[in-house]
């Protein structure tokens, strides 16, 4: 997320009430989650075993829980809670607005596009050319829709990240602040739910088609002309690479990368990342040939269990 214009180390602190490390001009661009900052950047950092990869990735500013030593080209702001101030820099940043129409007088729609009854578009959204958006689809702020995109009923672009930090009291959400971005030529099953980035942008990319009742989870990419078939859920920060094939209820785990051209048989799920070019399936997923080893060994135990109880009986 960037901000709208530059602000100074000095401005943020008092925004969320912190010291700093640094001097009061140092300049503060936007803030991003540690997989997607750049220079200028805020990031935060609350427990000690991240510390080293905050402090030493591309981000500009460390919002922090601990006095430390200050990297050289970098700012610290110091807080007790960084995960609170993230949120309240987000509230600031982004805050939510209320809608008063279905389609918001700040949305942008294209030339020829149709959108059916009973849709919200929300603040900001702008919509391609040439698209058809269904009845009953909900588009929430900030998303882009590129050109001759399809979305079938009921799906929803731009829902809440699944992303909480367990607190004695129960659980606190890292409010979202990112967008849902479609390039174009993407079909959009009915019943999908895509969640916004927390900061930055969950993005499909040109030509992929979605099934209905896909999930995709914030921040994840999914690349040029994939195919996700129905029921497969992808978590949060997944990339996956162009022309990969993802078939019926495939679940893949935060953070994996998928290769360009590896297919997913149905029903496996993918709990690291996974080569190009391969085809895969089981639970964890493993390359196709290799599981059916794996299966075709596992089938011989009763039979090598009944030679050995029969040699065990003879003796």
């Amino acid at each position: 997320m960037k901000f709208p214009s530059p602000y100074t180390l000095n401005q943020i602190a008092t925004i969320i009430n912190a010291e700093y490390v640094g001097h009061e001009d140092f300049p503060v661009l936007g803030m991003n989650e540690i997989h997607v900052v750049e220079k200028g950047d805020i990031v935060f950092v609350d427990h000690p075993k991240y510390y080293e990869k905050a402090l030493n990735c591309s981000a500009s500013i460390v919002l922090i829980n601990k006095k430390v030593d200050c990297p050289e080209g970098k700012a610290l702001l110091i807080s007790d809670d960084p995960f609170r101030d993230f949120n309240i820099l987000t509230h600031f940043f982004k805050p939510f607005l209320r809608a008063h129409n279905s389609i918001s007088t700040s949305a942008k729609i294209g030339n020829n596009t149709v959108i059916q009854p009973n849709c919200f578009i929300g603040n900001n959204v702008v919509i391609g050319d040439n698209c058809l958006i269904h009845s009953n689809v909900s588009i929430y702020d900030n998303c882009i829709i590129g050109n001759n995109v399809t979305i079938h009923a009921g799906s929803v672009l731009g829902s809440d990240a699944f992303y909480y930090k367990k607190r004695p009291e129960g659980f606190d959400k890292l409010i979202s602040g990112g967008r849902v971005v479609i390039q174009d030529n993407v079909d959009i099953g009915a019943l999908c739910t895509l969640d916004r980035g927390v900061t930055g942008d969950t993005l499909i990319k040109k030509g992929t088609k979605l099934d209905n009742q896909v999930h995709v989870g914030h921040d994840t990419v999914v690349g040029e002309k994939c195919l996700i078939a129905s029921q497969t859920g992808i978590a949060g920060c997944v990339i996956i690479e162009d022309e990969v094939t993802l078939w019926g209820q495939v679940g893949v785990t935060s953070a994996a990368t998928i290769g360009k051209k590896a297919i997913v048989s149905a029903q496996s799920g993918v709990s690291k990342s996974l080569e190009g070019g391969k085809s895969y399936f089981g639970s964890p997923a493993e390359e196709f040939r290799e599981k059916l080893k794996q299966l075709a060994y596992l089938k011989q135990i009763p039979s090598i269990l009944e030679r050995l109880e029969n040699k065990y009986a003879e003796e």
